[in-house]
């Protein structure tokens, strides 16, 4: 009878000692879980403020002033148009008539 307790307070605590180190491993992973999600929040938000950079970046006049100050590009006009055809011959250019005067206002003479 004595070897029966014996072999059952054994059992008991080697069950102890097994619950605890799950216990323990289960805290260490949720710890870890947490650290992720918060990490994954701080990406997305990180990834949504880049998202509103860009689109910040990317405006019409914000490109045309690139284009103009840093490119040194200018807005096409038919004077400096060259159009090329499939032969690789250039079509000239095709320039513009000049603006025709405006009559004057009614009441001006």
């Amino acid at each position: 009878m004595a070897r029966l307790n014996l072999l059952l307070l054994l059992a008991v605590i080697a069950s102890a000692l097994y619950l605890v180190q799950t216990q323990y491993r289960s805290r260490q992973l949720y710890t870890e879980l947490d650290r992720a999600q918060q990490e994954a929040r701080r990406l997305e938000l990180d990834h949504d403020r880049l998202q509103v950079e860009k689109r910040a970046q990317a405006t019409p006049l914000r490109v045309e002033k690139l284009a103009k100050e840093q490119l040194q590009m200018r807005t096409t006009s038919p004077a400096i148009t060259q159009y090329v055809r499939p032969d690789g011959t250039v079509i000239p250019a095709v320039v513009a008539p000049p603006p025709e005067p405006k009559p004057p206002a009614r009441g001006q003479r």
